[in-house]
């Protein structure tokens, strides 16, 4: 038996999946991604001492405020009332790690949040250090777990 896609109708149509049915639950999604640098703009993050500012700080902001505008980025994504977006930054194994973990207290879960938070951290990161590094890579952005809903599922990416 093949899946059905959620967000298509009967005729293939898009459509937002309709929640009301759903009880209102704690829902949490943590994602995770890393944006691969040259030695020397890795130590410019590290140090916090890029021309353009604070890079750990831009980028950590900038993933808190795409967390909350997702319904406007992601064309059938639900407005979600976000009560916790957390943002993290930090040197990982060669490159700059990203991890957004972000809760909910709503009829749907909060992967979409916690996913578009890391990719415009990683995209913040680029920015910044792009006349330093244009051969940066961004990669391995991905859902490591997600917790909620009414039977209190816990996935792991």
């Amino acid at each position: 038996m093949t899946p059905k896609l959620t967000h298509l109708d009967e005729y293939g149509r898009a459509r937002m999946v309709d929640v009301s049915g759903k009880d209102i639950t704690a829902r949490e999604a943590i994602a995770s991604g890393r944006v691969r640098m040259s030695a020397e703009a890795l130590a410019l993050v590290v140090a916090g001492d890029s021309r353009k500012g604070d890079v750990r700080a831009a980028a950590e902001l900038a993933g808190v405020m795409a967390a909350k505008r997702t319904a406007e980025l992601i064309p059938l994504c639900h407005q979600l009332p976000l009560s916790s977006v957390k943002v993290e930054i930090g040197p990982q194994d060669g490159a700059i790690g990203v991890t957004a973990r972000v809760k909910t207290n709503a009829q749907t879960g909060v992967e979409m949040e916690a996913l578009t938070a890391v990719s415009v951290a990683c995209l913040t990161i680029y920015d910044m250090l792009k006349a330093i590094d244009r051969a940066m890579v961004i990669e391995a952005v991905r859902l490591e777990e997600k917790r909620g809903g009414a039977s209190g599922e816990y996935v792991r990416g």
